[in-house]
């Protein structure tokens, strides 16, 4: 395939995730950002993060609403690239029934499956492994880090660590990396690899806690990826509306969860990880407002009533975060709307060596016509439409969406025992 023919498949693969609404890293990078306030916090966040001299005191994060077709998911596209080039590894995790935000084992899985290292395609565990130098120095620090008993770490961890630099067995160290992924690992294993490598009388400790493990395997996460070179961690939460599907309990942890993720709570989760979180600007009034669920006045009060005042404290916190602490999303201007469509019908017109006309695209309106995705979506099916049926004259209609929040009894079922089992 010569230039021409590579060239136009990639924008044929570009347009045809835009088509589904879910935009690739192609389309992400032609059409751009177009949100100045969101990149620059998110710049400030990456600057704030990688900084060794003055790092922050814990993790680093901020929450960007906008309504349904906004762009959210596209903005979540484009932060990735953006974080990638700059050298932080980067995941992104769809909260989901398969992922509920109150379950931080779960999640945390998820940002492993789903995590991607600049440069590589392997599985993201695999990769930091063998990204691990002995002689650098912030494999150094790292070492020094983990095996410090002052952090609180579980002894497992520095333990596994030193087996996995010094074993040569290629199953043992898989048995490590997966442990450190979220799976299970027998002590009886890692001490048989501490004796092997003679370090057994160095690293005294007992099975840790199930429950404990999802937080500090985050902790360690974080650090482990400093330690293999990289300026740190983002982690990209789409679709934190989702909460609103829960029930009082599970909406509760959720929310205490959200906190600990975005660094709200201090001691919890460490410098070397930025969060950024998408929710529906209507999700405030629906949830936590007087005209809605009016979690903002029961929720705190009713953990307490069940003990759980720490949880309590933290789910306030981030019932607050997502009330006031979050950044709207800027709707398209009609320059900003015209820019698009012309690169559009350039880019159309390459992908399929037919020359695009152009096509009508003012900004504003009401619901759905005033959306960017609207335009986009509007635009290309137009123009499929003429390609294929010259004569066809196509006019876009579309129905306005907006998200409900009734709990879905299935998920609250489910959920139920596992929301008790995080306390």
């Amino acid at each position: 395939m010569d230039m021409d023919g590579k060239l136009a498949f990639t924008y044929r693969r570009a347009l045809e995730a835009l088509r589904s609404g879910v935009p690739n890293r192609e389309a992400v990078k032609i059409l751009g950002c177009q949100q100045p306030q969101v990149e620059h916090q998110f710049a400030t966040l990456l600057r704030q993060c990688a900084d060794q001299q003055n790092p922050p005191a814990s993790s680093l994060g901020m929450l960007v609403s906008g309504g349904f077709g906004a762009g959210k998911s596209h903005l979540l596209s484009y932060l990735e690239h953006q974080a990638l080039s700059q050298g932080f590894v980067c995941s992104r995790v769809a909260v989901s029934k398969e992922t509920p935000l109150y379950d931080l084992g779960k999640v945390f899985k998820s940002a492993i499956d789903h995590g991607r290292i600049p440069e590589r395609s392997g599985q993201l565990m695999e990769e930091l492994g063998v990204g691990l130098h002995e002689n650098s120095a912030a494999y150094a620090r790292f070492l020094k880090w983990a095996d410090a008993e002052r952090n609180g770490l579980h002894r497992i961890f520095p333990a596994t660590l030193v087996v996995h630099e010094k074993a040569g067995d290629p199953e043992l160290i898989g048995d490590i990396r997966a442990f450190w992924s979220g799976g299970k690992i027998a002590i009886s294993t890692v001490k048989k690899g501490l004796k092997a490598v003679g370090q057994l009388q160095n690293y005294v400790f007992k099975a840790p806690k199930a429950s404990e493990l999802s937080l500090q395997r985050l902790r360690f996460t974080t650090e482990l990826i400093k330690g293999a070179g990289y300026q740190g961690w983002v982690v990209l939460f789409d679709e934190v509306e989702l909460v609103g599907f829960y029930s009082r309990l599970q909406r509760a942890r959720a929310y205490a969860e959200l906190a600990r993720w975005l660094g709200k709570v201090s001691g919890e989760v460490g410098p070397g990880l930025v969060v950024v979180g998408t929710v529906t600007d209507d999700f405030a009034a629906a949830i936590l407002g007087v005209g809605g669920k009016q979690d903002r006045d029961y929720v705190g009060h009713w953990l307490r009533s069940r003990g759980e005042a720490a949880v309590a404290a933290r789910a306030e916190t981030g019932m607050r975060t997502l009330e006031r602490e979050t950044i709207q999303l800027e709707p398209p201007t009609a320059e900003k709307v015209t820019t698009t469509v012309e690169k559009l019908r350039h880019i159309y017109s390459i992908a399929y060596a037919w020359e695009a006309p152009r096509v009508e695209s003012m900004a504003g309106g009401a619901g759905h016509r005033s959306r960017m995705r609207y335009k986009v979506r509007a635009a290309i099916n137009e123009w499929d439409l003429m390609r294929l049926y010259p004569n066809s004259r196509p006019e876009t209609e579309g129905i306005d969406y907006r998200p409900g929040y009734h709990e879905d009894p299935e998920l609250t079922r489910e959920g139920e025992n596992e929301a008790d089992e995080a306390r």
